[in-house]
Parts: structure tokens; sequence; C-alpha cells
């Protein structure tokens, strides 16, 4: 019988903290108009001193977690998916695990930039579809921001803070990844690169002074680079799914750039009222902007249990990723409303541990 990783919960953090472009405009060279024009962006959501991506990952997973009618403790796998983990080790993944009370459960870190989530999807469902696992949960958290020159508007002005978690479990109603896609082109390696702080560039007085510390990208290349593969991955995915661009009832694409969102819509000949676009409040949360997509689009409607979706992200490395899922109801429990688990977490006697504090 052939095992599917069906996504029975999901959940997201949003930092409290604003930074608009208006904010923005009052410390680069920059403006309201030549962000949104050229980005889609209008705001982005930064974390506060003293949060940490482990914080954050906890706080969406929770929410996920709930939904889901899922303990902790009866999680197979943690994948956590980040570029901005709390250190280069311990891998925040045992954090997590460690933070959620998921004692011995196996846990370990995904980093592949802003297509980190649906890797993580498509190994979620291996892990699954072989039998080795019940119950994953798949973690898109990010903390780009401490690695930003606020100085650099090439790079100041695209990216946010966030976390989204989802929960996968095992049935043989067919659900879940139904196919993906995933590639890389390592030549362009260094059009998205943060390059210090590794083995090449270890942390020193001379490559802190270089500012090697910061994101560093070449946006025109990674423009181009995203809108060639983006519409060719997507596509990809649905014919190794066995269907067509009308059976899709969302696409929820990585929030990079709104006009690469669109190029790679019209590509795949979806239309406007099929696109997912939350970039305008959260800018580029890398690994966690499609599940925090997700979770906006259920909250919203314009998602339902039953619906056929498509995802798709590029990144560093440079890589790509797509995938087409599909959201059968819950078998194993009964699927609560998304307000009816906010009212469920309100209640709830460990509130407050759900809540990232700072340190």
């Amino acid at each position: 019988m052939k095992r599917y990783g069906n996504i029975i919960g999901w959940g997201k953090y949003i930092p409290d903290r604003v930074v608009t472009n208006a904010d923005l405009e009052k410390t680069i060279d920059t403006s309201d108009e030549w962000i949104v024009t050229r980005t889609g962006i209008r705001e982005r959501h930064i974390v506060e001193e003293g949060q940490s991506p482990s914080q954050i990952s906890i706080a969406a997973a929770r929410d996920a977690l709930d939904m889901a009618g899922v303990h902790a403790k009866d999680l197979d796998l943690i994948i956590v998916a980040t570029s901005s983990p709390d250190y280069l080790t311990p891998p925040v993944s045992s954090q997590v695990q460690d933070g959620l009370g998921a004692k011995n459960v196996g846990a370990f870190t995904l980093v592949n930039g802003c297509t980190g989530f649906v890797y993580g999807l498509a190994v979620a469902q291996q892990f699954i579809s072989s039998g080795a696992c019940e119950n994953i949960l798949v973690i898109g958290a990010e903390l780009t921001s401490r690695f930003i020159d606020w100085n650099d508007r090439e790079t100041c002005v695209l990216f946010g803070d966030g976390a989204g978690a989802v929960v996968m479990q095992a049935t043989d109603v067919p659900s879940g990844v139904l196919s993906f896609v995933l590639g890389s082109d390592g030549s362009g390696s260094h059009d998205l690169i943060l390059p210090g702080g590794g083995a090449v560039n270890p942390p020193s007085h001379e490559n802190l002074d270089a500012g090697l510390h910061r994101v560093k990208m070449n946006g025109q290349a990674v423009f181009k680079f995203a809108t060639r593969v983006l519409g060719r991955a997507l596509r990809e995915a649905l014919k190794k799914a066995g269907v067509e661009a009308e059976d899709i009832d969302l696409f929820i694409p990585h929030q990079a750039n709104l006009r690469i969102i669109e190029s790679a819509a019209r590509f795949a000949k979806l239309p406007p009222e099929k696109v997912f676009v939350n970039i305008h409040k959260y800018g580029n949360t890398s690994a966690a902007s499609i599940p925090i997509a997700l979770c906006e689009a259920f909250e919203e409607g314009r998602a339902k249990i039953g619906d056929t979706l498509a995802f798709v992200a590029f990144g560093a490395g440079l890589t790509w990723a797509s995938a087409v899922v599909k959201i059968v109801e819950n078998q194993n429990s009964v699927q609560k409303s998304w307000w009816q688990n906010l009212i469920a977490r309100w209640f709830s006697s460990d509130r407050r541990k759900k809540t990232p504090v700072t340190q």
C-alpha cells in the first residue's frame, strides 16, 4: 500500500515589529515608490533583540502541532529549514526539539536558503513513503535581519523575519507532496552569499571590518536566474504530478519579488486569482516564506481542505524547488478552523511558552 504524507496542521510566527518603506527612507537613499515598483514590498517584520530562530520556530511549530492534534512526543522527525540558525553548531533543530519537549525525537537542520522549506517537504515525503516515519514536523524559519547591512539598499529593503511550520502525517489517501522538482546551479553561488563566518573566511577582526558577516547579493543576476527557472520548475512539477494548470486551486510561490511571481504564473498559465501574494506585508522571509503564505491562504479562505496547491521557490546556491501538494481532511482527528485553534491556544495552560521570550 502506498503511503502519503498529508499536511494536517500548520502554524506561523510573525514578529510584532514592523519596518515600513517610509522608515527606510529616513536612513538610506531609497523611496517607497522605488521599492514597491521593483519588488512589491511595502513593509517587513523584524524580531526584537533577544529573540532567536529557535524561539520563533518553536512558536510556529506549537501552532501547527495544536491544529494537527499531534503531541511533540509523538513526532518521529523534525526538519528545520533555515540559513540563519542560532549558532553554527549545535544545530538549531536540536534546540527546537528540546524546546518542544519532543524527547529523543530525531532532528536535523536543512540549510538551503529560500528553497529550504520545499526541500524539507520533499525529504519528509520520502521518510513517510518509505515507512520510516509516521509524523514529521517541517519548519521554515529565518532571522535574516541579523545578517543584513542596513545601509545597503540592495539588500536591506528585501528581507524580513518569521517562521512557519507544518505537520505531515502518513496516510493511504493520495495527498501531501504528489510531485517535486529540486535543482541547483552552483556556478551562481557567489551571486547570493554570506561570505564570512564559515571555514573559508572564519571570524576575525579583518573579516568583520570588511563586512563579510553581511549578506551580499548580485540582484540583477539573481533576478535573471529566478525568472528563467521558476516557471520551468513549476511546469515540471505539474507534469510529474499528472495535473494541468487548471487543476491547481492555488499557487503559493516564494515571496521574493512580485515581478518574478507574476512571470512564473504567466509561464505556467495560472490566472492572477489563483496566485497568492503577501510579499507587500512581509518581504522575503526566505525559508519561512511559503509556510507563512500557506497559513495566511487558509486564514483568508483562499485555500481549503481538499485543494491542490503548487509551491515554487528559488534561493541561494543558486537553487530552485517546486512541488504539487494536495491537502485532504485529517483522518485521525477533526480538523479545526483557524479561529477554533486560536481560542484553544488562548485558554491553553501553557500559552506563555508559545510566545518567544527575549533573553
